[in-house]
């Protein structure tokens, strides 16, 4: 059994077709039976927890809410009213975990929105600078962040190499391009530079990736739905417009489809828009919201996958040539195990059972598992929900999820945020409420996951209506803090008061540019296995997390990190001394421990 200290408190295409005529059977033989909102009509149950293993006990974690001490007292605008009228209300907004000015500290990026369809300018965004201690205080003004509109999600890197990290801002309308101006301040450049899109497109989920492997960093851009307030019904007066007789709402049946769009970058740090030449526009009938891009069938290659909502999601795999195909249903990650589309909202990507492969997990609507696809091998997955434990929960609405390796053992463990589309759930006798707990999975390192939410404390049990999270080392102490966006409340600040025993690594990949190497893979090998990571630009729901890469190592003293740059080659530095933070920068053959 494994011992725990308080911690201080907080100052393959061959055989793919015959997958897919399986799955279309399957959807053939049994059609699900939606309802309006284009949930399953018949609720799914939630399955009991697998037993344990005799003699293996969960570890303790107790996660409270620290926002308030740390500073972080600012409100979402998007829903401070109690009533919603259209679904860009409903969606809410991600954050990014950023080192904007390169002090070493990780600062806070929340994506403003708006309050109503009708607000147009809607709120500013904010910044919060790390004080260190995890303390923060507000520099939105001083870095001349204002309102851009109806903010959604954000993504981050450097696209221009100047070694300041950029943002980039999706909208319901035009997109924001916030070119960081050498840690001093931020500045739209989304037009100039070539992906502002247009007034009428509503973006979501975003990631930079170097799609073809020249150098530069390109960017991905999910769509949502076309939506137009003057067209779009109100809460109840259309059968899309209510759950389970409440009125919410409508949206997304019921609203015009969407499709994708790429953007390749010049070198220059200008972009044009490749969607079509890339294979990247599908036809327009998915409603995109959370993206991973990451390499899938690792051949060093960055493949893309959405997470749609109430549509099949989409999972584009690099051909190596400068284009994409479209490969969702016979990857079998375009529904779940019965065929059935979901609405997906938010995906995060690792190895979650130490095979060398990336793996998915997708949070979903209510009266509905969340999914957990596991990687095959040659970008082919199963949905491993139910034998891995994962279908406990399905009275909650799922957003922003993260992996999280929170006891050190080397297995990433699983958190998801969590609450309803509309308050008025709350007065329809239903059963359901607007504000909802998150939940908490521990990885038991045999392929199985342990519900622990009830015992990790207030911090996961208390009820809040949350969008977008992400995870990153807030303090720099080895282990990973959790910030949660909620609707029309402060945000959430999650810190683990319980310390474990195992020990840990944290590996910065840096770029020729002196930026984080997006694209790059970690490795680090241990005496019994390797743990892998990826550099990555945007995940969970419409969020960034820390680009610095952590690993549990549990008891091992020491590992050997490897990283393979986008380029094809490689730096390694051997015997590094556990409860460190590792530097490899491309380009020299080791790096730096500090």
């Amino acid at each position: 059994m494994r011992r725990y200290r308080a911690k201080a408190a907080p100052h393959g295409v061959a055989h793919t077709a015959g997958l897919a005529l399986a799955a279309m059977v399957l959807i053939v033989a049994a059609p699900l039976s939606l309802d309006a909102q284009g949930m399953a009509a018949t609720s799914k149950r939630a399955l009991p927890p697998i037993p344990l293993p005799e003699g293996v006990d969960p570890p303790q974690v107790t996660y409270l809410d620290i926002a308030e001490p740390a500073g972080l007292t600012g409100v979402s605008a998007s829903e401070r009213a109690r009533e919603m009228r259209y679904l860009t209300e409903t969606t809410g907004t991600g954050v990014a975990l950023v080192d904007y000015n390169n002090d070493g500290l990780l600062d806070i990026f929340l994506v403003g929105s708006g309050q109503s369809a009708s607000d147009t300018e809607g709120e500013a965004h904010r910044l919060y600078r790390n004080l260190g201690g995890l303390m923060f205080q507000e520099a939105s003004e001083e870095v001349g962040l204002a309102a851009t509109g109806w903010g959604q999600g954000v993504c981050a890197a450097d696209f221009d190499s100047d070694g300041f990290v950029d943002l980039f801002v999706t909208h319901w309308g035009k997109d924001v391009l916030l070119r960081n101006l050498e840690g001093t301040a931020f500045r739209d450049e989304a037009p100039e530079r070539g992906v502002a899109g247009t007034a009428q497109r509503w973006s979501t989920g975003c990631s930079f990736l170097d799609f073809d492997r020249d150098g530069d960093l390109d960017l991905f851009v999910a769509h949502y739905v076309d939506f137009d307030p003057e067209i779009t019904p109100l809460p109840g007066d259309a059968p899309q417009c209510t759950w389970k007789g409440a009125s919410i709402p409508c949206g997304p049946r019921g609203l015009g489809p969407e499709s994708m769009s790429l953007f390749a970058n010049d070198g220059h740090g200008r972009f044009r828009d490749v969607s079509e030449s890339t294979g990247i526009s599908t036809e327009m009938r998915y409603h995109g919201l959370g993206v991973v891009a990451a390499d899938l069938d690792s051949n060093g290659w960055t493949d893309i996958f959405v997470a749609c909502d109430s549509t099949a999601n989409l999972l584009y795999r690099n051909l190596g040539d400068g284009g994409f195909e479209e490969i969702g249903l016979m990857s079998a990650a375009a529904y779940n195990e019965d065929g059935h589309e979901q609405a997906g909202m938010g995906v995060a990507a690792a190895d979650y059972d130490g095979d060398g492969r990336v793996d998915l997990f997708q949070t979903n609507f209510a009266d509905d598992t969340n999914t957990l696809y596991r990687n095959r091998g040659g970008i082919m997955f199963r949905d491993r929900t139910v034998p891995a434990g994962m279908a406990t929960a399905t009275r909650y609405v799922g957003w922003g999820a993260v992996f999280v390796d929170f006891d050190h053992d080397g297995w990433p463990d699983i958190f998801a945020a969590n609450g309803h589309v509309a308050p008025s759930v709350d007065d329809a006798g239903i059963g359901e409420t607007f504000a909802q707990p998150r939940i908490l999975f521990w990885n038991r390192g045999d392929g199985v996951f342990h519900p622990v939410s009830g015992t990790a404390g207030d911090g996961i049990t208390e009820r809040h209506p949350s969008r977008g999270a992400a995870a990153g080392d807030l303090d720099n102490d080895g282990d990973l803090e959790i910030l949660v966006v909620n609707l029309g409340e402060s945000p959430s600040l999650l810190q683990n008061q319980v310390q474990p025993i195992g020990n840990w690594l944290s590996v910065r990949a840096v770029s020729r540019s002196d930026s984080d190497a997006i694209g790059a893979q970690v490795s680090v090998t241990l005496p019994d296995r390797t743990l892998i990571g990826e550099v990555r630009s945007g995940d969970s729901y419409l969020s960034q997390s820390d680009f610095r890469l952590h690993f549990g190592l549990g008891d091992a003293q020491s590992a050997e990190v490897e990283v393979q740059w986008p380029a094809g080659t490689t730096s390694s530095r051997r015997e590094v001394p556990a409860n460190q933070f590792v530097t490899l920068r491309e380009g020299t053959g080791h790096g730096t421990v500090r």
